[in-house]
């Protein structure tokens, strides 16, 4: 237990300081350099120029979208890989996300003005109706066909609501817009943004701290589930329904951004074990710290261009999936 905790404080106190030093690098680096003293003065002694200006109304905002959409993706992954106790089970490659971002396109191509409340009413419906699927498979009695079979069909509806996205772009003429949607990025992150995942974000975390321990007992198995008096059906229900929202206020903010809630939570894992009740919160931490550098990266290699968020987390969760899925069939 000693050393179980030891490893707990090791991991929280190395992640909170990558965190740090990755959200200055966010705010400093870019195409206009910004000093200490601008970060100081955009907070506690603001004026009109161009520096704090850019701090204060695009970096700072940017920043803490990216921590907050991070973490929302780190969460996810660990809550879907709990009830599904798979370790390849992801809200991305089980097409949540997918279907958040197939009914933005779908604003997109019929004119609807594009606001951040708009956004997050299609990521909610389109997450909504993927959950739904998804539930519909999950709600079974998760042994290793069942587990198989939702993997199948997750992946098989992240194609087809892809390949829906695509389509409509083509017809609607909105290709372009619909591809950055596709490939994931915080270009026009605000502090409306910000504030939208923060809210959802920080309940949805709550409520999945307070779900942990059931969580632990599912993970178990069915049958001892059962058998201390708790209903699968009802945890993977709830889960998913926290879930939901969760994936949806992640797309509106950072687009369709794939594999961190499937690697997040298998390095915490790793690391501390199959205690939920750790490894949630952890997840939130490490996957704060993933895309937090994962968008210095995405804003910095081409500079002053920007590449696609989702290429640098592709590159990473791949081979980690494949490694995963190798692991898990053995």
């Amino acid at each position: 237990m000693k050393q179980s905790n030891k490893h707990l404080l090791i991991f929280v106190i190395f992640s909170l300081l990558l965190l740090i030093i990755g959200l200055v690098l966010a705010i400093r680096l870019g195409s206009v350099h910004i000093t200490f003293r601008d970060i100081f003065n955009s907070i506690f002694n603001y004026s009109e120029t161009l520096e704090l200006m850019l701090v204060r109304d695009v970096r700072i905002p940017r920043a803490l979208s990216v921590l907050m959409t991070g973490g929302i993706l780190g969460v996810t992954g660990a809550m879907i890989q709990g009830v599904t106790r798979n370790p390849i089970a992801e809200p991305s490659i089980l097409g949540v996300s997918q279907g958040a971002t197939l009914v933005i396109a779908i604003f997109y191509a019929t004119g609807i003005v594009i606001t951040t409340k708009n956004v997050m009413i299609a990521s909610f419906i389109g997450a909504f109706l993927s959950g739904i699927i998804v539930l519909g498979f999950i709600s079974k009695k998760a042994n290793n066909n069942s587990i198989t079979k939702i993997l199948l069909a997750g992946t098989a509806m992240s194609t087809f609501f892809i390949s829906l996205t695509t389509i409509i772009g083509l017809l609607s003429n909105q290709s372009q817009m619909i591809a950055f949607w596709v490939s994931g990025g915080f270009r026009n992150a605000s502090w409306s943004d910000f504030l939208l995942v923060f809210i959802i974000g920080t309940i949805g975390f709550l409520i999945a701290i307070l779900l942990s321990p059931k969580i632990n007992i599912l993970n178990l198995g069915d049958d001892v589930c059962i058998g201390l008096g708790e209903s699968p059906e009802k945890i993977r229900f709830i889960t998913l329904m926290v879930m939901i929202p969760m994936c949806a206020a992640a797309v509106a903010v950072g687009k369709n951004i794939a594999f961190v809630g499937l690697i997040v939570p298998q390095v915490v894992k790793k690391i501390l074990g199959e205690d939920y009740r750790k490894n949630i919160p952890c997840s939130f931490l490490l996957g704060a710290v993933l895309l937090t550098f994962a968008d210095i990266l995405a804003r910095m290699l081409f500079n002053p261009y920007e590449t696609p968020i989702g290429v640098f987390t592709a590159i990473i969760g791949v081979p980690f999936f494949i490694l995963a899925a190798r692991k898990e069939r053995g």
